[in-house]
Formats: C-alpha cells, structure tokens, sequence
C-alpha cells in the first residue's frame, strides 16, 4: 500500500484555448484534486491506494477537491479545515504552443491537524513495510522540520516514506535520510548550493551524500529536462532518457514520475528498473490537458523506449 500525505491539496484546473488574449471559450476545461501529493497517487494508476489529506471547508471549490478521488482509493480520508481548497489555474495556449501557470499558495495548515493526517496514516492496519508519500511546498503556516518529522514518524512506524518538496522543507526532510528523495535540478542546486550547470551524474551523487549523511539506505532522484533524470542509490549513477517528443501538457509530469517510480519500488523493482516507469509516466502524463491523468497501459508502452545509462558519479561540489 502506498499512503499519499497531502498537506497543500489544491483544485487544478487547466483550461486550453486558441489564443491567451481577451475573452475567452475554452475548448477544453479539466478540473481535477491536485497539489503534487494528490497527483503523484493519481499518477501511480493503481487501486491499492490510500491517500491522506487536508480537505479544507466544504465551500463549493473545496468541495470539489474530494469528489474524483473516492472513485480510485480503497482508503480516503478527509479531515475538514476551515479555510477552502486553494485553486491552481493553467492556461494553454493552442495557438502559442506555450503554458501560463497560476498557482495559489497552500492554504494554513496548523501543526495539529498535520499531526492528525500522519496519526491517521500510520494508525492504519499494515502501516508497518507500507510507502508513504510527503510532496509539494508546505504552507507557511507548518515549519520546515513538519517534514522532518514525517519522515522519523513513519521510519518509527516501520514503514519507508518517499518526499518531494523543496527549500527547507527540502532541507530538512532530506537530512532526516528518506527511503527515497525525487526532486528537480533547481530544487537539488539550491539544496547543494553548487553550480546551476553542474554535470548530472555529480548532482546526484551529492544529493545521494547529503540524504546518506543520516545514516540509512537511500534513493535519490533528479529530473532534468530534456536531459532525462539521474538516479542514484549508492551503487550506480543512472540516467534515463527518452528521445523524441514529450508531449504539450507537462503540469504534474513531475508528479506522475513520481508516482510511476512509487509503483516500481512498491513492487521491489531495483533503481535501474524503476526509472523507466517513472519516465514513461512522466511523458504519458503530458499527452493529456489536466495532472496525472495518464493512459497507465501507454506508460507502460513507453517505459520500454527509456534508455538507461551508468555514469561515474563523483559528487558534486
């Protein structure tokens, strides 16, 4: 079982029009529960899913939050604040080929009710051996050590818990030493504090040494663009990339990596086995207008074109 923790849940909506200018009638409009937790659970394509969140106030637009999730989870808990679900809009423009994003920052969260999700979580039956998942940014309301704490509570609990966030929640999620820490380029820079060109394979390794420091066995990933994503788990430096396009809807790509990768791992897939399905769901991810709805059966066709290659790994500085 896979536990999604959602502390910054959000309503996505995305619409695609002609032209981003004046009035407009969208061709298209898709509304779905988002914030990255939530989309990294929708994107794993499974039905053994459990997902824990902040539902806000049942006000019409946090209302919403809720509604397509019950029809995919086995296990959905939703525990009401008294603020509603913030919205994040983006906008594709056909004619452009370009995307405007406009993403609200996550409503207040207190520390008790943070501490009510992860209770929640791991007083679940077959807490113990489960993966748990904390991504997306925090709100400015919980401290940088909420991650922290998340990730020794479960370790406590005996399960292995997965994060994806950035800046000091980042920070402080990552020393604690998680079972697995998927970010991007920029978020693993600022966290380094290296070069912003620096090769892969050293970014990696150096992320690999900071998560490491805290004493357990860890996975790191990073994506990078065009330039696929490195991954390492203390063996080989890995990176996987897929020619060709990618597709023109990448919002919550990163997300369904993550979720792809979340499937692999629950299924005891090694590294170099996993990196394929995280980028093939990454990549079906964007063939669609709306996070993480991707074709599980077309992730899985694409994981076959990934390439996967080993790299030296010296550690970034």
């Amino acid at each position: 079982m896979i536990t999604a923790l959602a502390l910054s849940p959000a309503l996505d909506v995305t619409y695609v029009v002609d032209r981003l200018q004046g009035i407009q009638r969208p061709r298209e409009a898709v509304r779905v529960a988002g914030g990255k937790s939530l989309n990294a659970a929708r994107g794993r394509g499974a039905r053994r899913t459990r997902r824990l969140r902040r539902r806000r106030a049942r006000a019409a637009r946090g209302g919403t939050c809720g509604a397509p999730l019950a029809a995919t989870a086995s296990a959905d808990r939703d525990d009401d604040g008294a603020t509603p679900t913030r919205t994040c809009v983006s906008i594709f423009d056909a004619g452009a080929g370009e995307l405007t994003e406009i993403y609200e920052r996550p409503v207040a969260v207190s520390a008790a009710e943070a501490d009510l999700v992860l209770d929640a979580a791991l007083g679940a039956p077959g807490a113990a051996g489960d993966w748990f998942l904390l991504s997306g940014g925090l709100p400015q309301s919980l401290a940088p050590e909420t991650v922290a704490g998340a990730v020794r509570r479960v370790h406590q609990a005996g399960g292995r818990i997965a994060i994806d966030t950035h800046g000091r929640a980042l920070r402080a999620g990552a020393a604690a030493g998680p079972d697995l820490v998927k970010v991007n380029r920029a978020e693993a820079v600022e966290l380094l504090g290296c070069a912003p060109d620096v090769p892969g394979d050293r970014l990696v390794s150096g992320l690999h040494g900071f998560v490491a420091g805290a004493g357990r066995s860890s996975c790191v990933v990073v994506t990078d663009g065009e330039d696929g994503a490195w991954g390492f788990d203390g063996g080989e430096v890995l990176r996987a990339r897929r020619s060709g396009p990618v597709g023109a809807f990448p919002v919550g790509s990163g997300d369904s990596f993550l979720g792809g990768l979340m499937v692999a791992f629950e299924a005891s897939f090694s590294l170099r086995e996993a990196l394929p399905l995280g980028a093939a769901a990454g990549v079906a991810n964007a063939q669609l207008p709306g996070a993480a709805r991707l074709d599980a059966a077309m992730a899985r066709r694409l994981a076959a074109g990934i390439r996967v290659d080993t790299f030296s790994g010296s550690a970034a500085r």
